[in-house]
């Protein structure tokens, strides 16, 4: 007789908050998980599009600067005050400042820039929500590094790609210390996604390149981040934790 296997994946009453989530990836990411159940929060910096996400979800929204630990302090106040504590934390928020510059022409500035942008917000991001986890014995965290910080080359944006492998490791130093706490923690590391902007902006003659160095023949979408996100925070991935998923079509195959 075949036993049937009951999917975990209904996030049904658990309270997620996906940071950088007004457009593109952030914003599938937490269509992904309201559509599984979750009562996702959104974050951003453009109102206009933030409230266009939170309207089209009936989510809740927050604002702040993810880079200063006390605008994270007062997101989290307020979601426990309307929601309660968070479950699900997807700390989606960073990007990149600049174009591919040699080492040698990267300006400080630019780099300081994109260091806080993405490994100083995830970790701020990320310890502000820990104790709360920690207290109550569960959590499930994901972070977001890049194609970018798998493997080098002459063209690579130097700073983008260090502050994305340093949340790798950061990530997999929260899941060590963590685990003992019910707390799991995962990266996720997309490759080229075809979100609105990048539709718009990359050339078509850009696209097939790009297209023809990946596998699976196609460049990725905000909702293939969204389905690994959403099966990494869920049930059905419980004992997984530390590990860095390449949402790559197969551009990136680490040994």
């Amino acid at each position: 007789m075949m036993v049937l296997h009951r999917s975990m994946t209904n996030l049904t009453g658990r309270v997620a908050l996906v940071t950088g989530s007004s457009r593109g990836i952030g914003a599938a990411i937490a269509r992904e998980l309201a559509a599984h159940g979750a009562k996702v929060v959104v974050h951003g910096r453009d109102l206009t599009a933030l409230e266009d996400v939170r309207a089209s979800l009936g989510a809740l929204a927050v604002t702040g600067d993810v880079t200063r630990a006390a605008d994270l302090t007062a997101m989290r106040t307020k979601i426990e005050a309307e929601l309660g504590p968070v479950e699900i934390l997807v700390a989606n928020a960073g990007g990149n400042p600049s174009p591919p510059v040699p080492i040698d022409e990267l300006h400080e500035d630019v780099w300081r820039a994109t260091i806080d942008g993405n490994l100083t917000a995830t970790f701020l991001t990320v310890q502000c929500f820990l104790a709360g986890m920690k207290q109550r014995g569960a959590g499930s965290i994901i972070t977001m590094s890049s194609a970018a910080a798998r493997r080098a080359h002459p063209g690579s944006p130097i700073a983008y790609a260090a502050a994305k492998a340093a949340i790798e490791l950061f990530t997999q130093d929260v899941a060590a210390q963590m685990g003992r706490y019910g707390i799991r923690a995962n990266c996720i590391a997309p490759e080229t996604i075809l979100t609105e902007r990048n539709a718009q902006r990359i050339p078509e003659a850009t696209k097939a390149k790009l297209i023809a160095e990946h596998p699976l023949a196609r460049l990725g979408t905000p909702e293939d981040v969204a389905h690994a996100v959403r099966f990494l925070v869920s049930d059905d991935a419980a004992w997984i934790t530390g590990i860095v998923v390449d949402v790559a079509g197969g551009a990136v195959l680490p040994r």
